[in-house]
């Protein structure tokens, strides 16, 4: 790759070219601010690194270039730049949240008006000081775990013949390719989780009221919420509190008492009958225990009590969802692509036949607290954080799978991904970070589960791993660092 695609000359000094595109958000917005760089020159830089790397990834519906390096250049010359926790930071945002002035598809082919206003996370990423270089690609109405669409297949950076999953695979795609050093992705079953376990990247799913959500027509009966990806704890801390506007910031150090020796109970059963956890997966969350024990952190084994009827509760949400975002966007049954529309439907035969019932989603999210904080006697000493897989092998093949049945795309997702959408159900933050690599290259995961307010928790126990033995941040092909 030529060098000039990745490099930018330091800002007003005789020093030799500093590579820019492959370092983290964090170092990225500490050199803006210091004035060792501009944001125009980081904006810069990773538009020219998009450009060499998308047609064979595919993360991108919109690169918004010319209003990108405009917004830096009002980045650089705002008065409180030196303040900035993302100064100058270029940033992807996912095709379901408004950006002023581009239009939101939530990947169907009847776009909406261009937006008169940012949706809220996005107005918290801008004013920290982030540019928004593009809108990701999603499938269509976010319903599926693989991004893609007519004419258009997203593809795995580690992997090309994989898809990068979803629903947030576009910016998955755009953060494992180098393209942006942190991405915008919300979470209604796993879609922020799924796609950084098959991207090797970092990403938190806080839990509810922590980041505004404001998703379709009721955020899937509060299911989804909004967050960010990125190639590092210490990133994902950062894109965290700046959503979660938390003035300190998210600690990825632990804090200095004995609450930094957790209890983490592992648990591999799939909450869904029938799905089994392929052998290298399971090696990787047994490595990761391993881990934790070396750390000073108890390990013990031990199962969530997810109840047998979680599956249904979360499954005709998944079906409402997709019905309630269709009539929120006045899209009528023709509009959708077959398999959605079926989805669509069964979601109004669920409105409809009452399946959708707060109480079960208060009742298990209430199960689930009790359980982490153990009973009041001491019978059950509770658990501190859960390490759980995240899917059930490699992931699916980058293909149309729009052009197949309603069946087959639902059949492909249960059996893939059954580790995440429970956590959506109860509204608890889920952590999923990498866990090494297959044999085949691509990576491997496992999700860390906490109780209400645990994000921190998780976000510095994530660091704390991520300290003791690094992973590889892109894709080997698409990595710029190496390419230097």
């Amino acid at each position: 790759m030529d060098a000039n695609l990745v490099t930018a000359g330091a800002h007003g000094s005789g020093e030799q070219a500093r590579p820019l595109v492959g370092l983290p958000a964090a170092e990225l917005a500490a050199r803006v601010r210091r004035g060792q760089t501009t944001a125009v020159e980081v904006v810069r830089a990773h538009l020219a690194h998009i450009a060499a790397v998308e047609a064979r990834v595919g993360a991108f519906r919109v690169v918004r270039a010319e209003v990108a390096l405009a917004e830096a250049a009002e980045v650089d010359a705002r008065p409180d730049r030196a303040r900035l926790p993302l100064a100058g930071v270029p940033v992807a945002v996912k095709d379901n949240v408004a950006v002023t002035g581009e239009t939101v598809t939530d990947g169907t082919a009847v776009p909406g008006p261009p937006a008169t206003a940012d949706h809220p996370v996005v107005a918290r990423l801008r004013a920290a000081g982030a540019v928004v270089v593009g809108i990701t690609r999603v499938p269509e109405l976010c319903v599926f775990a693989a991004t893609d669409g007519p004419g258009t297949v997203s593809r795995n950076p580690w992997d090309t013949a994989l898809s990068p999953a979803g629903s947030s695979g576009g910016s998955a795609a755009a953060v494992a390719s180098g393209g942006v050093p942190l991405a915008h992705g919300n979470d209604g079953m796993g879609s922020l989780r799924l796609p950084a376990a098959a991207c090797g990247l970092v990403t938190l799913k806080p839990g509810r009221g922590v980041v505004p959500a404001g998703l379709g027509a009721d955020s899937w009966s509060g299911m989804a919420e909004n967050g960010v990806l990125a190639t590092t704890a210490t990133d994902v801390a950062l894109g965290h509190a700046v959503l979660a506007d938390l003035p300190g910031g998210a600690a990825v150090e632990p804090p200095d008492d004995d609450t930094t020796a957790l209890t983490v109970a592992v648990s591999t059963r799939s909450p869904l009958p029938g799905a089994r956890l392929d052998a290298e997966g399971r090696a990787a969350v047994e490595a990761v225990a391993a881990r934790l024990r070396e750390l000073g952190h108890t390990v013990v084994r031990r199962d969530p009590p997810v109840p047998p009827g979680a599956a249904l509760a979360v499954v005709a949400r998944w079906f409402a969802g997709a019905a309630d975002d269709a009539a929120d966007r006045g899209l009528a049954p023709h509009d959708l692509q077959p398999r959605t529309r079926v989805h669509a439907r069964w979601g109004r035969w669920a409105r409809r036949a009452g399946l959708v019932r707060p109480a079960a989603a208060e009742r298990f999210r209430a199960t689930m607290t009790t359980w982490f904080a153990g009973s009041a006697a001491g019978a059950d000493p509770g658990v501190d954080v859960l390490l759980t897989p995240v899917t059930t092998g490699p992931p699916l093949a980058a293909r149309p799978w729009h052009e197949r049945g309603w069946l087959a795309n639902v059949s492909a997702n249960a059996r893939w991904a059954p580790w995440t959408s429970a956590w959506n159900l109860a509204a608890l933050p889920a952590l999923v970070l990498p866990a090494g690599r297959r044999a085949s290259g691509t990576p491997l995961a496992v999700q860390l589960v906490g109780p209400p307010g645990a994000e921190t928790r998780l976000l510095w126990l994530a660091a704390e791993l991520e300290r003791q033995e690094p992973w590889r941040r892109h894709a080997p092909v698409f990595d710029p660092v190496a390419a230097r």
